[in-house]
This record gives C-alpha cells, structure tokens and sequence, in this order.
C-alpha cells in the first residue's frame, strides 16, 4: 500500500490515509463512545444482537456502496444491543426488537422507518434517510403539526313529527344531564365527530451528546489547531 499522492498536499495526503487506516464502519463501546463523540459528526449506528454476524455485514457492504462519500459527515457505527440497553429504551426498544438503525444528530435520535433484516437488500432506502438528515427533512417531519381530520357527519332522516311540551322539558332535561361530557364523547350522542389524528411524536433528544467533552475541557482536536 504506497501513497503515491503530492506529499505537500497535507488535505490528500490526510483523506488516503483516513481511508487506508480507519475503517470506514467502526464499532462503538463504552471503551470508545466518547472518542466517538468527541468528533461531532453525527452517528448512523445499527443496534445488533451480539450474535447476529449477517445483518453488520450487510450493513457495511450497503454503506460501502452507497454512503462512502459521506464519511466525513457522519460516522457509522454498529454496537452490541445487548450492552446499550438505556439508549434503546430511550428510543422505545428492547433487545427483542434488535436489529434497529438510528440517526444520532447530537440533538435527536431519529429510527430508520424500515426493518434492517429487509430494508438493507433494497438500494437506495438507507442512503435516503442520511440524505434526509442532511436536508432536515427528517426533522421537520419529526415536529410537523398533526392533522386534524374531520370524520363526515351523519345526519339522520327527518321525520315529521308532533312536539309536545312534556318532549320540550325531556330536551331540556337531557341537555343539562349531559352538559358534563367531554367532546370527544358526543358521537356517542349522536353528535359532530373530530378526531385528531397527529403525523407523528417528536424524536427522541440525543444521549450521545452527553459524552461529548464540556467546551471547558482541554481537547487536542480543539485547542491545538
């Protein structure tokens, strides 16, 4: 393996060796997390079992194909799910529903929509979700306002009928009885149904950004340059 680049251009002669000496999908621990952090590039992490070999693979062959020209923009990792088991409760999770792929942005933490054992063999869907970070689609689909939806009204048939006053205190009388009840249950009474039906909840806030050294702590990556 020889270099056989300008040895005075320091950018170049940095991004091969960048590419010959790290690998380009790294493996997070507790031992590491803060090296990790202490980057600043957001993570693309897949949660695996400790004895799942296939889906990793498949994980590193799709980021070599497809995400290779992002890797200075984002770091990928895989990490033992069994040994994370507060950041996937955080996110929702347990161990029983590994293998699971997130965005950490350092602000939120984002789940890829898609099941890994089948959403790595289809091109396209994960370099997508990077592609979303990077355009903040996929925060502003995180905080879009819900809809609301307005379910159609069943009007009922009109019948001709005599109103008596003994029918006129029985309205009155059931008006006030259920004056107490909630909108939400007047469809029971026959009344306008609104449902709101919310696009989605707010993510998750980031837990790797916690080990990110304070910016009154001494860093080489900061202060040397």
């Amino acid at each position: 393996m020889t270099y056989s680049g300008s040895t005075g251009d320091f950018s170049l002669l940095l991004r091969w060796s960048t590419d010959k000496c790290v690998p380009l999908v790294r493996e997070l621990t507790f031992e590491n997390a803060e090296e990790f952090a202490e980057e600043g590039l957001p993570f693309l992490l897949l949660f695996h079992q400790p004895d799942d070999a296939v889906i990793p693979q498949k994980f590193k062959n799709r980021i070599a194909v497809e995400l290779l020209p992002e890797r200075n923009s984002i770091n990928f990792l895989t990490a033992d799910g069994s040994k994370f088991t507060h950041p996937l409760q955080h996110l929702g999770k347990t161990t029983s529903d590994l293998p699971v792929i997130v965005i950490d942005s350092f602000k939120h933490m984002y789940i890829w929509p898609h099941d890994p054992k089948t959403g790595l063999e289809t091109p396209g869907l994960l370099k997508q979700f990077v592609a979303d970070l990077n355009s903040g689609k996929l925060h502003q689909d995180f905080h879009a306002e819900p809809n609301w939806i307005k379910l159609p009204e069943t009007k009922p048939e009109k019948k001709e009928e005599t109103v008596s006053i003994e029918t006129v205190k029985l309205d009155v009388k059931d008006t006030v009885a259920t004056d107490h009840i909630p909108k939400d249950d007047e469809k029971q009474l026959g009344g306008e149904r609104t449902a709101q039906v919310p696009q989605s909840t707010s993510p998750p806030d980031s837990l790797f950004r916690k080990l990110a050294p304070a910016r009154t702590r001494y860093t080489l990556l900061r202060d040397e340059l």
